[in-house]
C-alpha cells in the first residue's frame, strides 16, 4: 500500500473507530511513518537502528545477501510489509518439498493468520504511534497478500503474463499488463504499462524481495488482475484489490475499536460494519477509482468526516522534538515511542519466526516489551 491508504485511510479509519482528531493524526503518521523509517534516517536522530522499519533502496543495493544480512532484510520486510500468514503452514499439493522451501514458502504474507492477531493485541494499551504501526501491518497483509518478505526466486518470482480483469460496458475483459525496468518512469495507467523489478536468476536477490516482480500492481485498490505466481507453480491466480482494500478498511476500523475498548475481543475474519456501512459508497468509490494515488480523495472523506483539516505528511515534523530531548526524556517524545513500538513488534514477529523452528530471520528470543 502507498501513503494514500497508511496516511489519509488510516486516518478516516481511526476516527470511525472513535479517535479524536488529533489522536487520529498522531495514529495515521505512525502507519506512515513505517515507510520511511529506515536505518539511514534513524542514525541522522542517533537513534537506535534496529526500529528500522523500512530499507532506503540504497540501503537495499548495498545490502550484504551471505546468512547474516539476509536475516536482517527478513526481520524488516516479514516483520512490516509481508507479515506471514502461517508459520506452521503444511506442503501444498502432494508434492514433497525441502526444509529450505518450505521456510520460505511459510514467510509468504496474507491476511487474518495468527500474528494478525498478536499484532493488534500487541498494540493495545501502547502508544498511538504504536497503534499507527500495527494498522500498516494489518492493512499490508492484504495488499502484499502471495508475496513473502525475503528474497526468494523461487517464492516471489512471476511470469510475465498478467492481465487486468477490467469492465467494458458490463462486461469482463482482460486488458494485458507490461512491464518495463525503469524505475523513473511513472506508471502509465492508459497503456497498461508498468515498472518492475529485473528478473534476477540468483535466488537471494533484492530484486526477488517481495512484489517487486509484480510491480506496484498490489498498492492499486482498483486493481483486479491474474497472473502466474511461482510459489503457486505457476498456476493463474487472480487478485481483487478492491475487494481486498474494503476489507482491509474494514479491519482496520474494527481493530482500532478493540483496541479503544469498545470491543472486548479481536478476532480475525470479523470486519466492522457498523460504523462503515453509512459511508460504504463513498468508501467503495475511492477504492475502485482508477488513479495511482488516492490521497486527496481519502483527505476529503476524513475531513468530511472530522470537520478538521488533515495536514499533508511531513517526515521533518518531529524530528527537533527527538533530537533536542534529553537522554531521558527521548522515550516521551513522539518518534521515542514509534522506536519502542517497533523494537516491540518487529521482536515479536521475528521470534515467532524462530520459534517455529525457521532461522529465516535469525536466532530471535522472546520480547519482555
Amino acid at each position: 500500500m502507498q501513503g494514500d491508504f497508511h496516511y489519509y485511510a488510516t486516518y478516516c479509519a481511526a476516527y470511525l473507530a472513535g479517535y479524536t482528531h488529533k489522536e487520529s493524526l498522531d495514529i495515521c503518521y505512525g502507519a506512515q511513518f513505517v515507510d520511511l523509517c529506515s536505518k539511514t534516517l534513524l542514525s541522522t536522530l542517533n537513534a537506535p537502528q534496529q526500529a528500522a522499519t523500512t530499507m532506503l533502496q540504497l540501503e537495499m543495493m548495498d545490502a550484504r545477501i551471505d546468512i547474516v544480512g539476509l536475516q536482517d532484510i527478513t526481520r524488516i520486510w516479514s516483520s512490516f510489509h509481508f507479515l506471514p500468514k502461517d508459520l506452521y503452514a503444511p506442503s501444498p499439493g502432494k508434492k514433497r518439498y525441502t526444509k529450505r522451501y518450505m521456510n520460505k514458502y511459510r514467510l509468504i504474507c496474507g491476511p487474518d493468520g495468527d500474528l494478525v492477531k498478536k499484532t493488534v493485541e500487541l498494540a493495545k494499551g501502547k502508544s498511538l504511534p504504536g497503534i499507527g504501526i500495527a494498522m500498516h501491518v494489518v492493512a499490508d497483509t492484504w495488499a502484499h497478500a502471495n508475496f513473502a518478505g525475503t528474497p526468494s526466486l523461487v517464492i516471489n518470482n512471476t511470469t510475465d503474463d498478467f492481465y487486468e480483469l477490467a469492465e467494458d460496458n458490463g462486461n469482463e475483459i482482460q486488458r494485458k499488463i507490461t512491464f518495463r525496468h525503469n524505475p523513473s518512469a511513472s506508471d502509465d495507467l492508459e497503456k497498461n504499462i508498468y515498472t518492475n523489478s529485473l528478473f534476477q536468476r540468483n535466488e537471494n536477490s533484492v530484486m526477488n524481495l517481495g512484489h517487486g516482480r509484480a510491480g506496484h500492481l498490489p498498492d492499486y485498490s482498483f486493481m483486479r488482475y491474474m497472473y502466474l505466481p511461482a510459489w503457486y507453480d505457476y498456476k493463474v491466480l487472480v487478485k481483487d484489490n478492491p475487494s481486498d482494500y474494503m476489507k482491509a478498511f474494514r479491519q482496520l476500523v474494527y481493530a482500532m475499536r478493540y483496541i479503544r475498548g469498545d470491543i472486548g475481543d479481536f478476532e480475525t475474519k470479523i470486519y466492522d460494519t457498523e460504523m462503515t456501512d453509512p459511508y460504504i459508497d463513498r468508501i467503495d468509490g475511492i477504492i475502485r477509482k482508477r488513479q495511482t494515488i488516492a490521497s486527496d480523495d481519502w483527505k476529503a472523506f476524513g475531513e468530511d468526516l472530522s470537520r478538521e483539516e488533515i495536514p499533508a505528511f511531513d517526515i521533518e515534523r518531529y524530528r527537533d522534538e527527538y533530537i533536542q530531548a534529553s537522554y531521558d526524556e527521548k522515550d516521551d517524545t513522539y518518534i521515542g515511542k514509534f522506536i519502542k513500538g517497533a523494537i516491540a513488534h518487529k521482536g515479536m514477529v521475528s521470534h515467532e519466526i524462530f520459534k517455529s523452528k525457521n532461522m529465516l530471520a535469525g536466532f530471535v528470543e522472546a520480547s519482555r516489551s
